[in-house]
């Protein structure tokens, strides 16, 4: 039997039972239409979190007051944990290829300028700030690079905060309060929008030292550092640590890598991909099962059939590769409809929901329609078997 009389008798015998055909395709279409939308919107999601956790460089350091791993054994009071210090961000910018050392306090406070008065966030920094997180200046400039200690009281606003406060006007030279504290204004910031839900155009910036004492903190929540490009990180982390550990006494602090934080974030978003994909993988096994019943019904109904092949010559391996040819094909199709259902539902879905991000890589849609011919293959192969172990002279009297 040629391949073209294969397909000839699979397809002839789908539709000459189109309906039965539709309800079972409709199964595995459902299940790889779930599979593409839910992975769509995984990968989108992974994707999007990326792309926003790396576009200030992928060479920053996050350096945190306290450990976060413990030790083997109990170290009494040199266990201790003393805070981060504007001197230790000093300190930090001997550390080999560093290019930029940032340290930063953030927190909540009441914003007052001509009668106009609201609550946002204030981020304490350094004149390095728009570099080491490549942010651009609108008007006028942002921080000097003042005594880091007695710093002036000047400020910057975010471009929300510009605009509630002055509307269309320029702050620059004008007056603020920050938390009952008048300081200058001289500079904006360009419109960055949200990052990771963090809303920075909605935000002044003053020196981190004035931070401290507005907040009342001993020290900094963080210093940042920002390395060369293609220097060694581990290099760079020993240098952090052999200066922090000379002026603290003892590892009290935690360093973060951006690779490190990269390889927490890709692995639980990959979790999030996979789980999604799997709760639409049940519509897969469901849509299995479907075309197991039918193909069973289907051989039942057509032993007189399978008995005039075999006595016309069909060998069982003929008969068998029929069947599975015919189970192949609901599920091609079933596949292919799904497909088109899933990538469209996940266009459809980002158009609707712009905020929401959804990305079909076409290796999924290869392995998804790969999947749906596997599941038809292995639903097939149980009435395929048995169709073909028939007895020609038994199958012939059934007609």
């Amino acid at each position: 039997m040629l391949l073209k009389d294969y397909t000839h008798l699979a397809i002839s015998s789908v539709v000459r039972n189109r309906f039965r055909s539709i309800l079972t395709s409709l199964g595995i279409a459902i299940g790889i239409a779930a599979v593409v939308l839910l992975t769509s919107i995984g990968e989108g999601i992974n994707k999007f979190v990326l792309s926003e956790f790396t576009q200030f460089g992928t060479t920053l350091i996050g350096i945190n007051p306290g450990r976060t791993t413990t030790h083997g054994m109990a170290i009494g009071v040199f266990g201790s944990v003393r805070p981060l210090t504007i001197d230790d961000a000093q300190a930090l910018k001997k550390v080999p290829y560093a290019r930029t050392v940032v340290s930063a306090v953030q927190g909540n406070a009441e914003i007052e300028s001509h009668r106009k008065r609201r609550r946002t966030t204030v981020y304490g920094v350094g004149s390095t700030f728009p570099e080491a997180f490549s942010l651009s200046v609108a008007s006028g400039r942002f921080l000097p690079d003042d005594d880091p200690v007695s710093a002036r009281a000047f400020a910057v606003l975010g471009s929300k905060l510009r605009k509630e406060l002055f509307g269309d006007a320029s702050p620059l030279g004008k007056r603020v309060r920050v938390g009952g504290h008048r300081y200058r204004i001289i500079g904006t910031m360009e419109s960055k929008g949200q990052v990771l839900g963090v809303d920075l155009d909605d935000a002044i910036y003053i020196p981190v030292a004035r931070a401290l004492e507005l907040f009342n903190r001993e020290g900094v929540m963080e210093i940042d550092l920002v390395y060369s490009e293609q220097a060694p990180v581990d290099e760079v982390v020993a240098g952090i640590k052999r200066i922090l550990i000379a002026r603290h006494g003892s590892e009290d602090f935690t360093i973060t890598t951006q690779e490190q934080m990269m390889d927490v974030l890709g692995s639980v978003l990959n979790i999030l991909t996979f789980a999604v994909g799997a709760i639409g993988g049940i519509s897969l096994l469901v849509g299995g099962v479907g075309i197991l019943t039918i193909m069973t019904i289907s051989v039942n109904e057509r032993v007189s059939e399978i008995g005039l092949f075999t006595a016309l010559g069909a060998t069982r391996l003929q008969i068998l590769g029929l069947f599975l040819g015919e189970s192949i094909l609901l599920a091609m199709v079933g596949g292919l409809v799904g497909l088109g259902v899933g990538f469209g539902g996940a266009q459809l879905l980002h158009w609707l929901l712009p905020a929401l991000p959804t990305h079909t890589p076409i290796l999924f849609v290869v392995l998804a329609e790969c999947l749906a011919i596997l599941i038809g293959l292995l639903a097939g192969v149980l009435p395929a078997r048995r169709a073909s172990r028939m007895d020609p002279i038994e199958a012939l009297r059934t007609e």
